[in-house]
């Protein structure tokens, strides 16, 4: 089953769903916002992404941009960061048995459904 880390307020993340419901495609969808990845979780996400924690991070956000930007962290200290400030994950993610996108744009979940 496919699996989208989605937020609600994001347009990139309502086409993302947009783009496989219109394939007939039943996906769990996962506010992540509301219900935030674990550290293994952001872990295994980024081996299916294969990216490196930082490579997520929405540089953005104005979290991002007053807490960490111009700061260096190790991958585990990263993972942490993610865990603790969901916002800061790149959306969305689709997830799609052992492959991974961030759709953005969009159309990219039509690599992995």
């Amino acid at each position: 089953m496919i699996k989208i880390y989605h937020n609600v307020r994001c347009s990139k993340s309502r086409e993302a769903c947009s783009i496989i419901a219109d394939k007939g495609i039943k996906a769990e969808v996962v506010e992540y916002l509301k219900t935030p990845p674990t550290q293994k979780e952001i872990k295994e996400l980024l081996g299916l992404l294969k990216l490196k924690a930082e490579d997520i991070v929405r540089k953005g956000e104005e979290l991002y941009k007053t807490k960490y930007k111009g700061k260096t962290f190790t991958e585990a200290q990263w993972i942490k960061i993610l865990a603790e400030n969901p916002v800061l994950i790149e959306r969305p993610i689709i997830v799609n048995g052992k492959k991974a996108v961030i759709g953005r744009p969009p159309e990219k979940v039509l690599e992995i459904i």
